[in-house]
């Protein structure tokens, strides 16, 4: 029902043209105004307090939607960064990123480095051990990173300015923000297959379809493999704990998968469309430049598999029972 709902919104709102234009500096007010009024906001805020009490298994096919859509705007970590604040906490109906590393410096400055879709966000959310803290943009020195029309952001706020302390819990901030950031790869990845396919069906070489050569239809069939194993690990990151969060060890298994696909999908769906592929006008590159930036945000594949590597080791479960598990 959901899933629907906001797929008929995002059709009228979020179009390939309204991606351009609110990348290029447009008006993002109509298409945050209709997901806020539609409530999609609080989704996984409990009913008792005015939500919709979506569980955590049940966000997976939302989130991939967004990446299905490139949605400009930081509505994933909106929704996440809702649920976990403690109910009934006033907020601002404001697009909300979500930070996974907070560094103190020498004169007392906080700094955020490479937030995803921090561009389009008025605020943060960040975890300082098992604080939640909200920064405000207007106290915030964004510096934009990534390639041009990204919308990552690394932001620097001032000793004492802009933060505001919320109940939550912030130990389960990091294992919900790797299962975002994996979902919208997933979501990405599966638009880019879609695309990659219709055009080697439809583009026409030699006196056939790119699709009925047996080199293509090999990248094709990688490529679908790298599609498939994202959308499983980015949905088994929202199985749920006993506590009823997302599970660091697989969400942290989820990003490193899904990181570690965006870069092949991307490279196999530019090396199938050729030239046209990399145009402004085609769909293609604003699916492609989110898998690339998507691929580093809190952290690439190469950060997880340590870290993964270095739990299971200290771990008293052998590698093989650890995979089972």
């Amino acid at each position: 029902m959901f899933t629907d709902a906001l797929t008929a919104l995002l059709d009228d709102f979020c179009t390939p043209a309204d991606v351009r234009r609110i990348e290029s500096g447009g008006d993002a007010a109509p298409l945050w105004q209709a997901v806020t009024e539609a409530g999609f906001l609080d989704l996984m805020v409990p009913e008792s307090a005015g939500g919709a009490g979506l569980p955590l298994a049940e966000l997976y096919d939302i989130v991939a939607l967004l990446g299905r859509h490139a949605v400009p705007v930081p509505l994933a970590a909106s929704i996440a960064a809702r649920a976990l604040i403690a109910p009934g906490t006033p907020l601002r109906a404001a697009p909300l990123a979500l930070a996974t590393v907070l560094l103190r410096q020498p004169d007392g400055s906080l700094l955020l480095p490479r937030i995803p879709q921090a561009a389009a966000a008025h605020q943060v959310l960040v975890a300082d051990g098992s604080r939640l803290l909200l920064l405000d943009g207007l106290a915030a020195q964004a510096t934009p990173v990534g390639p041009p029309a990204g919308q990552e952001a690394t932001w620097r706020l001032p000793e004492g300015a802009g933060v505001t302390q919320l109940p939550g819990d912030g130990t389960a901030l990091p294992a919900l923000a790797l299962a975002v950031q994996s979902a919208l790869i997933a979501g990405a990845a599966t638009r880019c297959m879609a695309l990659t396919l219709d055009y080697a069906n439809q583009r026409v070489q030699f006196g056939k379809a790119l699709g009925k050569f047996q080199a293509v239809q090999q990248q094709l069939s990688r490529m679908a493999e790298h599609v498939a194993a994202t959308c499983m690990a980015a949905e088994a990151a929202f199985q749920p704990g006993p506590d009823g969060q997302a599970q660091w060890l697989q969400a942290a298994i989820a990003k490193a998968r899904c990181s570690e696909a965006a870069v092949l999908v991307a490279d196999t769906a530019h090396a199938l469309h050729g030239a046209i592929g990399v145009t402004q006008e085609y769909d293609l590159q604003l699916y492609t430049r989110r898998l690339r930036a998507w691929r580093v945000a809190h952290g690439s594949e190469a950060h997880w598999n340590q870290r993964i590597g270095e739990q299971v080791l200290a771990g008293s479960a052998s590698v093989l029972d650890t995979i089972r598990g």
